[in-house]
């Protein structure tokens, strides 16, 4: 049986090991990124490249999205070249992106009028998530419609939960980014106060990863601290623009998020120290900078 065709844009850290994940699961996959060398690994193991948003649109069955802020989520949907227009009706448009719980509905609802069915799918896992194909996937959409993505969704991940209707997706994944902020400070402060007490961080890790302060922070992204490894699983500069989505979330919705605030602060000092293209991981580095100055 001949799978959906994909159209898949976007190809950074996430998205090059999700489409590489849907060519292993037998679905052909079209891409289109702003530059053609990103994608190069992709080709030569089979995909196809399109030159525009609008040739991959027509080419698609289903068309991924997972770009780098909501200017860019807009960029490529609306438009007269954008997916909305351009994809053939019946199509099915998922949004992996990290974005607007409110431009979620926009898209949703002019997706509806062109007969079109729209998700927002973001995703959780990081780097090694995507790698091994074990995202956790917050969908938003039609339920009717949701059976048809499925598979598609389960050759990238492994936790897949519908919220609820468009919108839904994105304000799950506030959520979630909301629980890592305040938990990223904690696993930080947690490692800098094992070596400063003379301990091995390697050895405090075995004995707290497994009880009540266990998360997936500590347990994949603290090993990395210790090794002073910054590269991005996730970048400083994406969690700045999760934060500031969900703060202004959680504005329109009058709840106070004081630790959430002064955890994007941190990152915002650490970004302008240099490290917005560094790992979430590497806020590490900039409390240790932090006790260097006092």
């Amino acid at each position: 049986m001949t799978k959906e065709t994909i159209g898949f844009i976007g190809t950074g850290v996430m998205g090059t090991s999700m489409a590489r994940n849907l060519m292993k699961a037998g679905y052909p996959v079209h891409l289109y990124t702003r530059t053609k060398s990103r994608a190069a690994d992709l080709l030569n193991e089979g995909a196809e490249w399109k030159d525009s948003v609008a040739s991959l649109a027509q080419a698609a069955d289903i068309i991924i999205t997972i770009v780098g802020y909501p200017r860019d989520v807009e960029e490529v949907y609306f438009g007269e070249n954008g997916i909305l227009e351009q994809a053939r009706p019946g199509s099915y448009l998922i949004d992996m992106t990290t974005s607007s719980p409110q431009l979620a509905k926009e898209v949703g609802n002019q997706a509806a009028s062109k007969q079109l069915h729209a998700f927002d799918a973001p995703v959780s896992g990081g780097d090694i998530g995507a790698r091994n194909g074990t995202l956790s996937i917050m969908v938003g959409g039609e339920e009717s419609s949701f059976p048809a993505i499925l598979p598609v969704l389960e050759s990238m991940g492994k936790n897949i939960v519908l919220q609820g209707p468009a919108g839904s997706g994105q304000h799950t994944k506030m959520c979630n980014q909301i629980a890592i902020a305040a938990g990223m400070m904690g696993v930080v402060e947690s490692m800098i106060y094992a070596e400063q007490a003379g301990l091995d961080p390697k050895r405090v890790l075995q004995s707290i990863e497994h009880g009540a302060a266990g998360s997936w922070s500590l347990s994949n992204l603290a090993p990395r601290m210790i090794e002073e490894d910054f590269a991005p699983g996730f970048y400083v500069k994406h969690f700045i623009k999760d934060m500031g989505l969900a703060i202004e979330s959680a504005e329109q919705m009058d709840i106070p998020v004081p630790g959430l605030i002064l955890a994007k602060q941190l990152y915002e000092q650490l970004s302008k120290a240099g490290g917005e293209n560094e790992g979430t991981q590497a806020l590490y580095r900039y409390y240790h900078m932090m006790k260097n100055d006092n």
